[in-house]
């Protein structure tokens, strides 16, 4: 909606009521600056619940909850609060305790929502002040049943950080773009709850993969579409260890897997020995001489150098993944409200 001349931004945006939730492991690093980006949201406190569940923590995650909730609860009553005082925002500690999954968790926080609209994130994202107004947006078409914002990195120091930034991993334009059908990842993710009332929830025992089963369950089974809101951003911390990496890439293949005993899903098909040992003779030859140049001028540094090797490891984790992955039976299983 575009506002009309004398009409406030706050009249004439769709503002339904939303439930913000966010499933946390162990989450006590990544606590403080989630929070203050949460009470930094520009859309009405009235309008807004912020459920963030525990998932069987053993930190300091559960005690950070509680304090925080408490806050919140504490400025909500007082009845005097300046106006160039920023309200703290609802704030609800749940937990999960039953299955560690973060699909659990966001059942959890889905059955203990109010809001028509429910809005995901992760405890290691940190959303944009504007990040629920303009998530929200695109639902004031009803034919629009989910929702999916931008994802970015957080500016990294190493050289793994870089590379993935450079190839934009965590950007939805990849899971929007899929060939089988289009999904939101929930780092940054809106889903009508009534879509959830026609095709369940989460499947909880899924470990991976989970995003993409859900949006396509609501795609392929409704008439409801999903749409892009790039200016709804959260920024994503990169890998920043070969151990991580490797790992990131592995739980790739295995969605690969797990997407395809679910729905059919094409693998990936995986590298040959050969192609493997074509594109490092490539690199070496070719890639790496004219990169060197490059960077003794400084118009190329590390990142540019190891491209090549950094992407053929992640593809090797991947397929890996892919291959070595099993799909539990008890992960077919979908949650209902």
């Amino acid at each position: 909606m575009t506002s009309s001349p004398g009409e406030s931004p706050s009249t004439s945006k769709f503002l339904p009521r939303v439930s913000a939730i966010v499933p946390v492991y162990n989450g006590e690093a990544d606590l403080p600056d989630l929070l203050n980006c949460l009470r930094s949201q520009t859309y009405p406190a009235h309008l807004v619940e912020y459920l963030i569940v525990d998932n069987s923590s053993n930190d300091r995650t559960g005690t950070l909850l509680e304090a925080a909730a408490g806050e919140a609860q504490i400025s909500l009553l007082s009845p005097i609060i300046e106006q160039s005082q920023p309200v703290r925002l609802p704030i609800c500690h749940l937990t999960e305790n039953r299955v560690q999954s973060s699909y659990a968790a966001r059942n959890t926080g889905i059955r203990a929502a109010s809001g028509e609209i429910l809005a995901f994130t992760d405890a290691d994202c940190r959303p944009a002040p504007n990040w629920l107004e303009a998530l929200v947006q695109p639902f004031v078409n009803p034919s629009v049943g989910a929702v999916a914002g931008e994802i970015v990195a957080m500016r990294g120091k190493t050289l793994l950080e870089e590379f993935a930034d450079r190839q934009d991993t965590l950007s939805q334009k990849h899971t929007l773009a899929h060939p089988f059908c289009p999904y939101g990842q929930t780092a940054n993710l809106a889903i009508r709850r009534i879509a959830l009332e026609k095709v369940g929830l989460f499947r909880p025992y899924l470990t991976t993969g989970g995003d993409a089963d859900i949006c396509w369950r609501i795609l392929r089974q409704t008439d409801w579409q999903i749409e892009f809101a790039p200016a709804a951003v959260v920024q994503h911390r990169h890998r920043s260890t070969l151990r991580q990496l490797k790992s990131q890439w592995r739980r790739y293949g295995e969605s690969n897997r797990y997407l395809h005993e679910l729905h059919g899903v094409d693998l990936m098909r995986e590298l040959t020995a050969g192609e493997y040992a074509y594109r490092l003779s490539r690199w070496l030859l070719k890639e790496l001489p004219v990169a060197s140049v490059k960077a003794m001028f400084g118009k190329a540094g590390l990142v540019d150098l190891l491209n090549t090797p950094i992407g053929l490891f992640c593809a090797a984790a991947r397929a890996a993944g892919q291959r070595q992955a099993q799909l539990p039976d008890k992960a077919r299983e979908i949650d209902w409200l």
